[in-house]
Order: C-alpha cells, then structure tokens, then sequence
C-alpha cells in the first residue's frame, strides 16, 4: 500500500499527520495521545512537519494548537520536494559519471584481438547501440535486407537517435544500403536518414547493388556482423564484435571501391 513514508516522512510524522486529519487542530498532548507518538518525541515530529509545510501552528494559543494542512496541498507539497532531491541526486551522479569518464579514460586504448556475441535480435540490437555510443572518429554501416536499425519498429529509431549523438560528437558517418533495404525502409525512419541526419555534418548515405550481408566498421579497428536468421527473415539471429585492426582494414578495403560507385540515396 502507499504510505507517506514512500514520500520522505518517518513513521511518527506520518501517524502525526493522520491523526491531526482526525481530530483537527489540537495540543501536543493530545497529539501524542492520539497517534500514539511518545511525549517526548512529539514536538520535535511537530517540528519537522512544520518544516515541510505539512502542519499550521497557532501560537496564540496557551497551550499551542497545531492543524494539519489539507492533504491535496500537503500531498502535492512532499512530491515537489521528491523531485528537487532526484533532480539534487542526478546532478551528483552526473558529475560523478563526468569524473569517472575523464579518469577512465586517461589510459591509452590496449591493443589486441578480442570478439564477442550477441544472440537474439534485442541483445544483438543493444550491443550494436553500445558500439555505436563508443565510436570516436568513423563509422561505416553496410546494410542488406533485412537489417538492425532499418525496421518498423523502436529499433530503428533508437539506432538513428544514437547515430545522431555520434554525429554531435563528430563522429563521420557512411552509410551503404542495399535497393532491397532501400525498399522495406519506413517513411519514418526513412525521412529521418534523408531529412535529419543528412543535414548533419559528416552524414552520408548511398545504395549500390549488390549488398547482401550487414556489417559496421567503428574507428578502422572494430567490425559489428550481423547474422540473419536461419528461420525467420523478419529478424537478426545475433550480432558478432571482432576487435581486430587488421581485419577491420580489410573489410574496409572491400567497402570503399563499392562506395565509390554507389549512388546517392534520394527519397521522393
């Protein structure tokens, strides 16, 4: 059940509250008595619902009275306070990621061979967007039908949204798709290739004939291949990562000469 706890309020503030709802302005002492906080902790619950602007005192009064402000106001009052302290919190942990970034990246990058894989189309699809979050300089996408990130979904407008940040960064992007890709892509996802991205410095996309598998290179050092599925053509199988130089290179040298003679791509 929902409690006035959940909104920052310890046990005996929240029985103080109920109970002055019950019987309306009343003493300390007879407070206590009816939510059964103790004598000597009651002011000091009084005090702190007077902080949050929860309670009303009457000072005039011998002994002092205390009424509890109406629960649609007080309610709404407790929330905003909520949202200052998460919005308090995510400022520090912002900066805490920012400290972290600049000290994890102070190392140089370790070079070697490493690959990975992703199984199923939703773990495929989120390591793709972390590859393309991590890219600092260059990225290539190479996509035949059907592939990850062209698809009618959420999918291809969470893979265009981080094409998107990547190009903020200055990230260069190439992008080379099949006639068939071409065809099947959405108007919305289409429009945003055409229309947003293509605006944006370092965007470029061609089609060519003769693109059958899916790949993307990221920095000249790191290829993402994308396996279909066996049973079904709706959908990637999963997603394998190799880290390797010089395999990357030579995946590169296979894309540039059908780069060169792939046409603009246009939507009318």
């Amino acid at each position: 059940m929902a409690s006035l706890r959940d909104l920052g309020l310890s046990e005996y503030e929240a029985r103080a509250y109920r109970a002055l709802l019950r019987t309306g302005p009343t003493t300390a002492k007879d407070l206590s008595r009816a939510s059964e906080v103790p004598m000597g902790r009651v002011y000091d619950v009084l005090n702190s619902l007077e902080q949050h602007n929860l309670v009303r005192s009457q000072a005039a009064s011998r002994p002092k009275k205390y009424a509890a402000v109406e629960p649609d106001a007080a309610l709404d009052r407790l929330l905003e306070e909520k949202k200052r302290e998460l919005e308090t919190q995510a400022e520090q942990y912002e900066e805490v990621v920012d400290d972290l970034s600049t000290e994890l990246d102070a190392g140089e990058p370790v070079d070697g061979q490493f690959w990975t894989a992703a199984v199923g189309a939703e773990d495929a699809t989120d390591l793709l967007l972390e590859r393309i979050a991590a890219a600092e300089r260059r990225m290539v996408v190479v996509a035949g039908a059907p592939a990850t990130g062209f698809d009618l979904g959420t999918i291809g407008e969470r893979v265009t949204d981080e094409l998107e940040a990547a190009l903020d960064r200055g990230v260069e992007i190439r992008v080379l798709l099949s006639p068939e890709t071409v065809d099947e892509l959405p108007r919305s996802v289409g429009r945003r290739y055409t229309a947003d991205l293509s605006d944006m410095e370092g965007f470029e996309v061609r089609t060519t004939d003769g693109v059958d598998g899916t790949f993307s290179v990221f920095d000249g050092i790191e290829v993402c291949i994308e396996v279909p599925h066996p049973l079904s053509g709706d959908e990637p199988f999963a997603m394998i990562d190799v880290k390797d130089a010089e395999f990357a290179a030579s995946v590169s040298e296979e894309f540039e000469p059908q780069w060169g003679e792939a046409e603009p791509l246009t939507f009318g």
